[in-house]
């Protein structure tokens, strides 16, 4: 049945994501449920039920009720790597349309800068060993490894693509100049992201999110109630989740696109009625862990045709002033990372372009937002798309 135009988003919050060694993970979960509350005019008592999304195994459902001070109230940790927040939220909506509960919360919180995190997932996989999957393998490798396979499957000149996803970092650190809650907060020049230290060629140090802390959250209730409540709200259209594990060790598997994203995101277009998502998406928020990950997710998602994503960031068609700008808050890029939290983050930001409330960074008369989140390195990734609208 569909949970388009079934719950609405009144209220959201999110912290200022960086290094915040002087702020504990309560700390942050208190900061970002407060402003989505104060965002939403309800009072804390109002919320039902909880969800909380953490990559972290130290954190339960405790860790949302305990710090709001919410005791007994019906709570789950949700994790699915990087597209927990996302997931935590689709919970909360799906218990909403199903009658469950009338206004609930969802929150994304990683406190990951004292937890000695040195990169997005462990060293080590579950998954059998190949011989394109060394179980040593670092995210920086596997994406510099994509990223290589993606210009040889494209015929791509190597020093002309490293030039293409450069002109990603360029234009996300950009976007993230504008906005007072990034991480990193100043833009860099193309030669800069070109001559940057390599981390795993092709990726430079500008190619690389950053390890992160922050939390963000979201209220929901039904379309009935956020109208009793104000005027500016946004509505959720779908939901798509994919998870692959084999592709990696698929002899077929190309590394040059994610499957994940493609089925995930087919699967929100089908619920909400969508075609031609490059007409019919205003502004997207996209996974950008590195930049070739948002290169190739511009084809994955259908902003434009497979090996065509880089004339299209040459011509400027993801920036702020093109006809799809995507990470207009300047992404992981400019945020950094706290892996659960990305993806309210990124709703965060969706609802407040949805709602003319972006400032500096405004897209002109948005209709639909995505938000697109997945965790895992090529070829078994956890993914998750959600669409937003008024």
């Amino acid at each position: 049945m569909g949970i388009k135009d079934k719950c609405a988003i009144v209220g959201m919050g999110c912290t200022k994501f960086g290094e915040l060694w002087d702020k504990s993970g309560d700390d942050l979960v208190v900061e970002a449920v407060s402003e989505a509350l104060e965002d939403a005019g309800i009072h804390l008592k109002e919320i039902q039920a909880g969800w909380i999304g953490s990559m972290s195994t130290a954190w339960s459902a405790t860790g949302l009720v305990y710090p709001i001070s919410l005791d007994f109230i019906p709570a789950t940790r949700v994790e699915n790597k990087c597209a927990s927040g996302v997931e935590a939220l689709k919970e909360a909506c799906f218990a909403v349309v199903a009658g469950e509960y009338d206004i609930v919360l969802a929150v994304g919180m990683e406190k990951l800068k004292d937890s000695g995190a040195s990169g997005l997932f462990p060293p080590t996989s579950g998954l059998p060993s190949g011989p394109k999957i060394p179980l040593n393998r670092t995210a920086p490798g596997s994406y510099a490894q994509a990223a290589n396979r993606y210009f040889y499957h494209f015929k791509i000149n190597p020093e002309e693509g490293k030039r293409a996803i450069a002109q990603i970092a360029v234009k996300n650190h950009f976007n993230g100049s504008l906005h007072p809650k990034a991480q990193f907060q100043k833009e860099v020049t193309l030669e800069q992201v070109m001559k940057a230290p390599i981390v795993a060629w092709p990726l430079g140090l500008f190619d690389c999110c950053g390890v992160t802390d922050g939390a963000a959250a979201a209220i929901v209730t039904t379309p009935e109630i956020a109208r009793t409540l104000k005027k500016d709200y946004i509505l959720v259209k779908g939901f798509g989740v994919s998870v692959g594990a084999l592709g990696a060790i698929d002899q077929n598997y190309d590394f040059a696109h994610w499957e994940e994203t493609v089925q995930a995101s087919r699967r929100a277009y089908r619920e909400v009625g969508i075609h031609d998502p490059a007409k019919e998406i205003s502004v997207a928020e996209v996974h950008d862990c590195f930049t070739i990950t948002e290169l190739v997710t511009y084809e994955d998602l259908g902003f434009c045709p497979k090996g065509g994503a880089k004339e299209y960031v040459e011509a400027g068609a993801f920036t702020l002033k093109g006809n799809l700008p995507v990470n207009t808050d300047g992404g992981l890029k400019a945020f950094g990372h706290p892996i659960a939290a990305s993806g309210l983050r990124m709703t965060y930001e969706i609802y407040n372009q949805l709602l003319l409330r972006a400032g500096p960074r405004q897209v002109k008369n948005p209709g639909l937002g995505l938000v697109h989140c997945q965790g895992g390195q090529p070829g078994e990734f956890n993914c998750a798309v959600a669409i937003f609208g008024r």
